[in-house]
């Protein structure tokens, strides 16, 4: 029963942040976004809301760095999910989601259609690790570009312990993952997503808790769009203590964009 209150209280809080954030929005200018680089894919990386156990301010230059060793992706951050209510998104090619808000309220309707809009209509979309709770119980309709989405804290386990794990790859033949082999991270391994949207799984980790398999990378393709998703990255560790995890990263990233991966 104090489970039922609390959560039932916890959705209320959000239902009342969630109408004061639309209230404050109305007929308000999004924030600017980033002036687009002048040759290469424009990648715009989305961040600057989350709760305290994921430090964007940390992650989200850690992931621009390892993008841009591959010259072709040209990345730009932005400080504010909000921003995806700008009409200027349509010149990116792909919108990176690194940001998530189970106890604040979303980017509103506005920054929703924009975004899938944009991504339906042939651009591309990459999300890492608790990107999968952006707009919990706000956008039924997310799980179509998500593909999975977290499934919110009275819905069971979230992930393993935080540790060591092997990633094993599932599709050799796509072109994100063609030639990558198998690899041992330090990461959450996620136990959380929920959806039936069609995806493509591209690697996946078994868990030492309940010795299941789950997906740790799979795409997305709604409409003419292409989205990578990957929910590894938890934090700078996790991006940086193995160089697959960055391949794979640059390769979504490249494929999202409509270029051929660089092996």
């Amino acid at each position: 029963m104090q489970n039922s209150i609390r959560t039932w209280c916890r959705r209320l809080m959000v239902f009342a942040a969630g109408i004061m954030g639309t209230a404050g929005l109305l007929g308000a200018t999004p924030p600017t976004l980033p002036e687009p680089p002048a040759e290469g894919a424009k990648v715009l990386l989305v961040t600057g809301m989350d709760y305290p156990g994921h430090l964007w301010r940390q992650t989200a230059p850690t992931l621009k760095n390892l993008l841009e060793q591959d010259r072709r992706l040209k990345v730009r951050i932005v400080e504010n999910p909000h921003a995806l209510a700008s009409p200027q998104l349509v010149a990116w090619d792909v919108v990176i989601l690194h940001f998530q808000n189970w106890q604040t309220n979303g980017p509103g309707p506005e920054a929703r259609t924009n975004l899938l809009r944009l991504v339906t209509g042939g651009k591309g979309m990459m999300m890492t690790h608790f990107a999968c709770g952006a707009w919990y119980q706000e956008w039924p309709e997310f799980v179509r570009l998500a593909g999975r989405v977290w499934f919110g804290p009275e819905g069971g386990r979230q992930h393993d312990p935080h540790g060591k794990f092997t990633v094993e790859i599932t599709e050799v033949q796509h072109p994100i993952t063609r030639g990558l082999q198998a690899f041992e991270t330090v990461d959450e391994l996620y136990t959380c997503l929920t959806g039936d949207t069609p995806i493509r799984v591209l690697a996946q980790a078994r868990s030492k808790v309940d010795q299941k398999y789950y997906p740790m990378a799979f795409v997305v393709e709604p409409g003419r769009g292409r989205v990578f998703h990957t929910v590894l990255g938890h934090d700078v560790q996790a991006y940086t203590n193995h160089v697959a995890v960055g391949e794979l990263l640059r390769r979504g990233c490249a494929w999202a964009a409509g270029l051929p991966p660089v092996p």
